[in-house]
């Protein structure tokens, strides 16, 4: 398995520098022709939301939509997919951000009775308390 970081997804969802992205492309191709995975950890799939959305200023629909995809993708693995699928789930109806819903989904399944926050957004998610 092959990690990657933050800037080798976003050029391989973006597609803004043609060359990055093919070399980011080629990569995963020869990984799967191998028989190998890519992992997508936790803190690359937080990263690269707030870089789509403040950076890029792709709308949260199509945020979902991309990082759903993935999900759905056998020749790439997540760090802990049914945090992220129930963060997905929880973000797209909410004003709170991806990054909260992904730790209050990601505390739960940690066992956490509570995720307490400052954050008046974040405070409002099922599963968390206001400090």
């Amino acid at each position: 398995m092959l990690g990657i970081d933050t800037n080798v997804l976003i050029r391989f969802l973006v597609r803004d520098d043609e060359t990055q992205f093919e070399k980011a492309r080629k990569l995963i191709k020869r990984e799967v022709a191998a028989g190998r995975r890519v992992l997508v950890n936790q803190l690359v799939l937080m990263e690269s939301e707030w870089v789509l959305r403040s950076r890029y200023a792709i709308p949260k629909n199509q945020i979902i939509a991309a990082i759903s995809g993935l999900l759905d993708a056998i020749d790439i693995q997540f760090e802990d997919e049914p945090s992220i699928e129930e963060a997905l789930f929880l973000w797209k109806d909410t004003s709170a951000d991806f990054a909260d819903c992904l730790i209050g989904a990601k505390n739960r399944r940690l066992g956490c009775r509570a995720t307490v926050s400052f954050d008046v957004k974040a405070s409002k998610l099922p599963g968390f308390m206001a400090a």
